[in-house]
């Protein structure tokens, strides 16, 4: 047992060694007194969809392709715990989407993801629940099968949201067909509330319908106030981006109206409809991809404010995650900044609980998500948080030094003992397989001068997982 303790202790000494020589060359964000520091936690991702911090202190992740993903922060290995990409109908904007954990998942360990299933002209978004038995993702269950007939090509939401009462709120989009989102004989259009067994809430607004509220094109984004208000993000057409606070059986406008109730067809609309107008809208619109409250003491510069990821994509609508700094009663908008605009399209965030960092994953430059897609952490150096204790199968690792190679072309290539006698293969940011070696021991020096200059990352694998980092070639 003590030498296993001396392995991790020896293990830990070596990343953190590595972590303060490539500080130099990893970015910083000055916040006032606070500086963040950037660090590249994976690379090479599936377009991740929703990240979320679990009580195991992992990053678990949907891939749209139809993975479900592991990812340890602090050494990037990443295991997949549950592919159905047999099952996933892939095509525009459909996929393996939102993801939730049970509120006492210790205890109940299932996880509750969203897919579509189907085909080009008979599209299904379902909800299921897995349970997690400490290795993978087993034994779905179907909680509920939204159908249309009708030909869905975009606008499926989806974001799922678990009360501490154990409630699930669910966004399901228009599917393309702006008028559903008025009709309440249908799910599309919607936000719902669902039981964790798939039924139908006694409490809910009209007795016998998931529907909490309509009127909405496509929400991706849902988050609780720290005091339990519900708010959510939309996306417009071309114009009106919004921010909504949510109330139960009400209105919001869509396709009658965009945003604030501003023409005279929509304020007669809105009177009659008793609509629910927006706290802020952007136009054209950035394509607001999730949010979530920051509320760590890590980044007080951010404490109580609404974190949000946007993908861009009209002009002048950069990606970015902002800051949105509510009134103190939280009904009205005050502010934004904005943050990391050139990593690409922005998809989704997650904060670590024990530090106070925060994590987003890019979707590439381009819709749909061209590669590749990675994970960023964003971490206060300076602040003390809760440790982490390591476990020994957890432990395996492989850093290159430096990550921004000048000439002559050489580096360090450092790993656990489960990689030696494994290859690495090397990347070009557009896909290429541009090398590939052995790592012979725990410490290899190796030449990279054939590589032209250029941004690329390596890929490892073996049966514990698989870590991928960028390098620079100068």
């Amino acid at each position: 047992m003590q030498s296993i303790i001396n392995k991790a202790k020896i293990i830990q000494l070596i990343l953190l060694l590595l972590t303060s020589l490539i500080v130099d060359a990893q970015r910083t964000l000055n916040l006032g007194n606070t500086t963040l520091t950037e660090r590249e936690v994976a690379v090479n991702l599936d377009v991740p969809w929703e990240i979320l911090w679990g009580s195991d202190n992992h990053i678990w992740a949907t891939e749209r392709g139809g993975r479900v993903i592991r990812i340890k922060p602090n050494t990037g290995n990443t295991k997949v715990i549950l592919d159905i990409r047999d099952k996933v109908y892939v095509e525009s904007e459909s996929g393996l989407l939102g993801m939730a954990f049970h509120p006492r998942f210790d205890e109940v360990p299932l996880l509750y993801i969203v897919y579509c299933s189907g085909s080009f002209n008979d599209t299904n978004i379902q909800l299921v629940s897995y349970e997690w038995n400490g290795q993978d993702l087993i034994n779905e269950t179907l909680l509920l099968n939204a159908m249309t007939d009708r030909f869905v090509f975009f606008h499926y939401g989806s974001r799922i949201l678990i009360t501490e009462d154990e409630k699930i709120f669910m966004t399901i989009g228009e599917g393309g067909s702006p008028r559903v989102a008025q009709n309440k004989d249908e799910l599309f259009g919607k936000l719902l509330r669902i039981n964790l067994d798939g039924s139908i809430p006694d409490d809910n607004p009209t007795p016998g319908s998931y529907i909490y509220s309509y009127g909405h094109r496509n929400s991706q984004g849902l988050a609780f106030s720290p005091s339990g208000r519900l708010y959510s993000s939309e996306h417009g057409n071309e114009t009106s981006d919004e921010i909504n606070i949510i109330i139960p059986n009400r209105n919001y406008g869509w396709p009658e109206v965009e945003g604030e109730c501003n023409t005279p067809a929509e304020i007669n609309f809105c009177n009659e409809e008793n609509v629910v107008e927006p706290i802020t809208e952007w136009t054209p619109c950035i394509a607001i991809s999730d949010i979530e409250f920051y509320n760590h003491e890590a980044i007080p510069e951010w404490q109580g404010k609404l974190l949000m990821t946007a993908l861009g994509g009209f002009e002048g609508s950069d990606p970015r995650v902002s800051t949105i700094e509510l009134s103190d009663d939280g009904n009205e908008f005050i502010n934004e900044e904005i943050y990391f605009t050139d990593y690409g399209r922005i998809r989704d965030l997650c904060i670590n609980p024990n530090n106070g960092s925060i994590y987003f994953a890019t979707n590439g430059q381009s819709y749909p998500g061209i590669g590749p897609n990675r994970i960023i952490e964003y971490r206060n150096l300076d602040f003390i948080g809760t440790t982490i204790e390591e476990t020994e199968n957890e432990n395996q690792f492989l850093k290159v030094f430096p990550n921004i190679i000048t000439t002559p072309s050489n580096c360090t290539i450092t790993c656990s003992d489960n990689y030696v006698n494994k290859s690495i293969a090397f990347y070009s940011y557009n896909g290429e397989l541009s090398k590939t070696i052995v790592l012979n021991s725990n410490e290899n020096q190796v030449n990279l001068g054939d590589l032209p200059a250029g941004k690329y990352f390596f890929v490892a694998n073996n049966k514990n997982g698989t870590i991928s980092q960028t390098i620079i070639i100068q």
